[in-house]
Formats: structure tokens, C-alpha cells, sequence
């Protein structure tokens, strides 16, 4: 059998997308080349393995096995490139990263912009992602490296500092919580909310605990960015949760800030990986660098 590295790249994406129009896309291939693709990794294999259906497609028992496999020999195709980018100036090594919103937002931008300005030979592809999800994208080895809050899973998974995050609640400053020195998060929610949007990996993390709590939260507004969602609560359209270094990078903002009296609200940040060792030698730089110093 002959599987060519394009055709196990569309495969992954197909399997993950769950369907061979977003899984070409992804792949930067043509739906009718995308489709012959399959179709020869099928007569290849001699077994279907993709299920069609109304809805998409599903993986069948052999296709979660060629899944499996697909994965580690890109992994360890990329780390290969990765180790050879050290001694061929023209070559460059592609990482992809997976975190939360926070992290996202606030503390990666100026960290992974500083090493790619001291690592030329590297790209770097960020994406965001729950945490919960991000810690299974590792296991699955659908990513290099995860930054990922303390709730996430981290079995079978090596973890190594990054930083605190603290969540603080921003309101307009003549708002009838403005007094307070802190308040629950239960108590926000007789409020109207500007959030992020829906697939925010924060806005789903304050959904769930909105839910536990006993009460939805009342969102007005969905914004794109904290920026955005802080310029609204200046106007005084509504409350917002938001990271305290996001907050601190805007001290001409005209909100007030107030600490938020739940456990959950103050979170350690950790890289993950599933092994450091059989990563490439620049992601492993890059985890090394990530960490605080």
C-alpha cells in the first residue's frame, strides 16, 4: 500500500471537519480532487473508510484506525522537517497551537511574536479552543502544544507552567456594583451582559458556570474581541467578564474594575504537550520559552 502525505493530510481533515467539502477546503484541494483522493485511499486499503451520509461523513472502524496512524506519521513527518529546518536556511518548520481565549488574547500575541522574530526558520498557526477540547486535540495529536486552564483534563498529558489568570468584572463605572470591592459571579447574573461570541472558549467556560449557578446569563451583546466588548460596557450597555490583564492593557478606558469572589475565577494557565521528547526541536524551544523566567 502507498499513502502519499497529501492524501493522509485530506484524510485528517475530512475526519475531523466530518465532511469532504470543509475537509478539502482545509486541505487547499478541489472537491472533485478531494473526492477522487478518498476513493483511492479506499481502493488502496480495500476496506470503506468513510461512512456518507445526509449529515456528512463519519470515520468507520478502519477508518479511526488508518485515523490513528495518519496522525503520528505527519507528527512525525512535521518534527522531522522541523529538526532539518536547523541546517537548511531555506526550509521552515510550521507549528500549531491551540489555546484558551485568555491566553489567546492577552498573553501569546507579543510571546510568539518575539520568537518568531528570533526563530525566522519557524511558522506558527494559533488557534482558539476550550480548554477541555485542546487537551484532547494533544491526545489525538492534531496539535504541537496547548495552552489550556487548570479545569482541563490533563491525563496522560505533560504539563509545565505558563501563567495565572485572573477573570475581574468590568462594569461602568456609576453601575449599582461599582461600590464593591468584589462580588460572585451569581450575583452578576440579574445583570445585562456584553460577551464574546459563541465560540469564544471563555464565553462557553462563564456559560457553564452560569448554568450551575441556577440563573442563563442575560447577554445583550456579543463582540469579537475584549476591546470591543469593553468599549460597549464604557457606554454602560452592560457587564462584561474579562481577563485582569486584558483590563490592566487599557487604563484610559472608563470602566471600573471589581474582583470576582469564585474559586474558578482565578486559574493557573499550563502548556501541554504529550511528549516533549518527540517534539520537534523548535516546538520543544518554543514550550521552553513559553514558560515563565
Amino acid at each position: 500500500m502507498h499513502f502519499d502525505f497529501t492524501d493522509l493530510r485530506l484524510f485528517v481533515a475530512v475526519a475531523e471537519a466530518g465532511s469532504i467539502t470543509a475537509g478539502a477546503d482545509r486541505a487547499c484541494l478541489s472537491l472533485a480532487s478531494a473526492s477522487a483522493r478518498i476513493r483511492g485511499l479506499e481502493q488502496q486499503a480495500g476496506v470503506q473508510l468513510l461512512a456518507r451520509g445526509a449529515r456528512g461523513v463519519q470515520t468507520t472502524l478502519a477508518g479511526e484506525r488508518l485515523l490513528g496512524h495518519a496522525r503520528l506519521l505527519l507528527q512525525q513527518s512535521e518534527r522531522l522537517r522541523g529538526d532539518m529546518a536547523e541546517f537548511s536556511p531555506g526550509s521552515a518548520c510550521h507549528l500549531r497551537i491551540l489555546a484558551n481565549t485568555v491566553a489567546a488574547s492577552t498573553f501569546l500575541p507579543e510571546l510568539l511574536a518575539d520568537y518568531l522574530l528570533l526563530h525566522p526558520q519557524t511558522d506558527i498557526v494559533l488557534e482558539e479552543l476550550p480548554s477541555t477540547a485542546i487537551s484532547q486535540s494533544i491526545l489525538d495529536q492534531t496539535a504541537d502544544i496547548g495552552i489550556v486552564a487548570n479545569h482541563a483534563d490533563l491525563r496522560g498529558l505533560e504539563n509545565y507552567p505558563f501563567r495565572q489568570d485572573r477573570l475581574v468584572l468590568a462594569l461602568p463605572v456609576d453601575h449599582p456594583l461599582a461600590s464593591r470591592a468584589s462580588v460572585s459571579f451569581s450575583e452578576t447574573l440579574a445583570y445585562d451582559f456584553i460577551g464574546l461570541s459563541d465560540d469564544s472558549a471563555l464565553q462557553q467556560h462563564l456559560a457553564q458556570h452560569a448554568v450551575r449557578s441556577g440563573s442563563p446569563m442575560r447577554l445583550r451583546a456579543r463582540a469579537g474581541s475584549f476591546e470591543v466588548v469593553c468599549r460597549m460596557v464604557t457606554r454602560g450597555a452592560g457587564i462584561a467578564v474579562v481577563p485582569e490583564e486584558m483590563a490592566r492593557q487599557r487604563p484610559g478606558m472608563q470602566v471600573r474594575i471589581i474582583a470576582l469572589d469564585d474559586a474558578w475565577a482565578t486559574r493557573q494557565l499550563s502548556i501541554v504537550v504529550r511528549q516533549l521528547a518527540q517534539l520537534s526541536l523548535p516546538a520543544q524551544r518554543l514550550v521552553a520559552f513559553l514558560q515563565p523566567h
